[in-house]
C-alpha cells in the first residue's frame, strides 16, 4: 500500500519569515537599570548620564520597531526609555548637587583664609589682615647701598637699589606652621628684581616656620629700581590659600 505524502510548501516569491528584533529594547532595559541605579548616590552622575541617554535612545528605536512590527518587547522597551530618562534627571540633580558642595566648600575656605579687609593700594606701614588671623605689613623703603663683592644676582649698573622690611604676624588663637610667602615687584610699571647678597634674596626669605599665636617674623627684602623710578609696587602673596595684597610705596 503506497502513501500519498502532501507538502506544503511556501508560495514562490514570498519572504522567509524574519526573527524579531528585539536586541535594542533589551539592551535599553539593562543601560536603564545600570543607569538609573548609578544615578542614586549622586556622585556617580558621571556613569548614570551617559548610560540614560544610550538607554533613552535605544529605548525609542526598540520601540520604533515594535511600530513596525519588527520586534515584540514593547513593554521591554519603554520601561528601558522611563529608565534611561530617570537616569539622565538624577545625573543632573547630580551634577548641581556637587557644584553646590564644591562652591559651599570653597566658599568657607576663602572665609577662613582670605583677607578680612582690602589688599589693594596698601600704603607703608598699612596691614593686610586675612581672616586666619595672618597680619602683614610693608615698611617704607629705605636707599640700599650694594657691595659689589657680595653681589650675587638682581642688581643693574647705573639702577638703585631699596629696602623694605616685611613682617608677618599671627594674630590668631592657633599656630601657623610654615608660611610659603611669594613677592613679585615693580618700579614705576617695569619689572624690579629682588637684589640677592650675602644677607638678602629669596634665599633668606627665612621666616619662622612656626608662628605661635600673637608672634611675628620679618624678612628684609632688596629690590632694584631704575634712578629716576618713583613708586615701588611690591605684591605679597603670603601663603600658598591666601589672597595677594598689594603695597604701592613712594621711593
Amino acid at each position: 500500500m503506497s502513501h500519498q505524502m502532501n507538502y506544503q510548501q511556501a508560495p514562490m516569491g514570498a519572504p522567509a519569515p524574519q526573527a524579531a528584533r528585539n536586541g535594542l529594547g533589551v539592551a535599553a532595559l539593562v543601560l536603564g537599570i545600570i543607569g538609573f541605579l548609578s544615578g542614586l548616590p549622586m556622585f556617580l552622575f558621571w556613569l548614570a548620564g551617559p548610560l540614560g541617554l544610550l538607554a533613552l535612545i535605544f529605548g525609542i528605536v526598540g520601540a520604533g520597531r515594535v511600530k513596525k512590527g519588527q520586534a515584540t518587547n514593547k513593554g521591554v522597551a519603554i520601561t528601558g526609555t522611563v529608565l534611561g530618562a530617570l537616569a539622565i534627571v538624577l545625573a543632573i540633580i547630580g551634577v548641581i548637587v556637587s557644584v553646590l558642595i564644591v562652591k559651599s566648600a570653597t566658599d568657607e575656605i576663602k572665609q577662613q583664609t582670605g583677607s578680612s579687609n582690602s589688599v589693594k593700594d596698601l600704603k607703608a606701614g598699612d596691614a593686610a589682615k586675612y581672616n586666619n588671623g595672618l597680619q602683614v605689613t610693608v615698611s617704607k623703603p629705605s636707599p640700599y647701598t650694594i657691595n659689589p663683592s657680595t653681589l650675587i644676582d638682581g642688581h643693574t649698573n647705573g639702577n638703585k637699589a631699596w629696602k623694605v622690611t616685611v613682617t608677618i604676624k599671627n594674630t590668631g588663637s592657633k599656630d601657623y606652621t610654615n608660611p610659603l610667602m611669594t613677592t613679585d615687584a615693580e618700579a614705576d610699571g617695569k619689572k624690579s628684581e629682588e637684589v640677592g647678597d650675602d644677607k638678602h634674596g629669596i634665599l633668606h626669605h627665612d621666616f619662622e616656620k612656626t608662628l605661635s599665636p600673637n608672634e611675628s617674623s620679618s624678612v628684609e627684602m632688596v629690590f632694584d629700581a631704575p634712578p629716576t623710578a618713583k613708586e615701588l609696587e611690591l605684591k605679597i602673596t603670603p601663603d600658598l590659600m591666601l589672597d595677594p595684597a598689594n603695597w604701592k610705596l613712594a621711593l
